[in-house]
Formats: C-alpha cells, structure tokens, sequence
C-alpha cells in the first residue's frame, strides 16, 4: 500500500531548478530531480517517484533519508571509495617534491646520463633502493605513461656501419 510522503523540502522550486542546471554529476541531478519533483508536487509516493526516476523504492527512501538528516550536503556528498594502494607508492613517485627541483626520486634516476636500459632494471632499482617489489606491467606503466619518461636505449646499429659516411651524411643533409 502506497502513503503519500510527507517531507519539508527548505528549498523553494526555482533554486532546486537552479540547483539541478549546476550538477556536473548524474547522481547529483538525479538527487535533485527527486526534490524537485517532490517540492513541484508532481509526485506524492515514493514508488511513483522511484519509476520516474528510474531507482529503486529502497534508493530513493535512501536519498530522503540522507536529506532528513543533514539537507543538501549531506544528500549531494558522494563518498569516494579508497581503492586498492598503489604498488609503487606516491612518495616514491613524488619524494623529491619538496626539493627545489620538484622532480620525483624516480623521475631523478630516469633523466640521469646513464639512466635505465629496460623497465627489469628498473624493477631491480626499485627492489634495492626502495624495497618495492613491482610487476612489468605495473613498472612500465608508471614509468611511460604516469611520469612520461622513456628509457635510454640507442637504436641499433650494423657493425658494418662506417661511421664516417653516417656523420657526413648527417652534416650535408637537409635536416642535420
């Protein structure tokens, strides 16, 4: 059996309109749209608003409560869940943020001259000096794609190569 619900909604009409026009988020809009809708009395049961909505009965009584509560905030507040850490934490990563450099402990052993040959050095780099035990995948994407940094490894050349013909071909070409 449906009862008609009885909330005291503080904000008028047009500032949930106004409201609804700025939500970046579709929770957010959606949470806004059942007050609007509660607030403009175009619905009265919760099941009614559910449907028009598109949410479950339980979720939409769930909304209310939140705004019972603590009003807009509490109703708008969307809690970000903390995720699995990282394998290869954000002080290694970011350690030398308070030096004037501004360049992380990694970042520093990657733009070095001798820097690394392969991501296996730097997962043996990191196992030594840091104590972190990463997988490939985990060092190459941090590595390539988090700090943007590519290894120092020359292409390779034909042992038969002549140096000489190479360098004056750098220098008479057009783009040398």
């Amino acid at each position: 059996m449906c009862r008609v619900l009885k909330l005291d909604i503080k904000e008028q009409a047009s500032e949930l309109q106004m409201l609804l026009k700025q939500q970046k988020t579709a929770s957010g809009k959606e949470r806004i749209q059942v007050l609007y809708l509660l607030k403009t009395r175009q619905v009265e049961t919760v099941q009614h608003l559910a449907v028009l909505v598109g949410r479950g009965r339980i979720t939409v009584q769930r909304w209310l409560k939140l705004y019972r509560q603590g009003g807009l905030i509490s109703l708008l507040d969307q809690k970000k869940s903390p995720g699995r850490p990282k394998t290869i934490p954000l002080e290694v990563r970011l350690r030398g943020a308070q030096t004037p450099e501004g360049v992380s402990h990694l970042q520093k052993e990657l733009s070095q001259s001798e820097g690394f040959k392969s991501y296996e050095e730097i997962r043996t780099w990191l196992r030594a000096s840091e104590g972190i035990e990463a997988s490939y995948k985990v060092v190459h994407e941090v590595v390539r794609y988090k700090l943007k940094a590519k290894l120092k490894t020359p292409r390779p050349c034909s042992i038969k190569q002549n140096k000489g013909v190479a360098e004056d071909f750098k220098k008479n070409s057009h783009l040398g």
